[in-house]
């Protein structure tokens, strides 16, 4: 009986071991066939050094202060783009206006906004006076206290409609 499964075991194990010298034969041929047919490009070609000068490319350049950033040039690549031009919204309440556009900064105070309603966030700018604070909301600011871009990042509002929200803002903080 032992002779039997030696038999067996023998068989067995010749029929895995041919079996993947084959499929190594096989890789090996494929492998060959596919080689031969591919195209080698050669590093002296002058397309492929472009290719390769283009896939290696920084991303983007870091302009010094107070270094020599002449070399930093930005190249026009690519098609040109045209800003789409800007459709202006009708006038709107100042409640309207704070509740679409100005509540993302200043419901929550982000970018050293003044939150609505807070009297004392509120207290150092109401010194500067009405205008002042409308100027800011229409032309932008960036200062120590913080950051508020032009319309607060809407240029589509209508003046009108920021400086309603300005008042808005103002008399809940009165």
């Amino acid at each position: 009986m032992k002779k039997k499964h030696d038999k067996t075991f023998v068989t067995l194990v010749s029929v895995v071991i041919g079996s993947l010298i084959g499929l190594a034969v096989g890789i090996f041929a494929l492998s060959r066939y596919v080689g031969a047919r591919a195209e080698v490009l050669s590093e002296t070609d002058s397309g492929y050094r472009a290719e390769v000068r283009e896939r290696i490319a920084p991303v983007g350049r870091v302009a010094v202060v107070g270094k020599d950033n002449a070399a930093l040039v930005i190249e026009a690549t690519g098609p040109k783009v045209v800003a789409a031009p800007v459709t202006m919204l009708a006038v709107m309440s100042g409640e309207e206006t704070y509740k679409m556009t100005c509540s993302t900064c200043h419901a929550a105070g982000v970018g050293g906004a003044p939150k609505y309603g807070d009297k004392k966030d509120w207290a150092p700018r109401l010194a500067e006076g009405v205008a002042k604070l409308r100027q800011h909301a229409l032309l932008g600011l960036q200062d120590e206290g913080g950051v508020m871009p032009p319309k607060g990042g809407r240029p589509d509002l209508p003046d009108q409609s920021v400086e309603n929200a300005v008042d808005y803002m103002l008399k809940a903080a009165k």
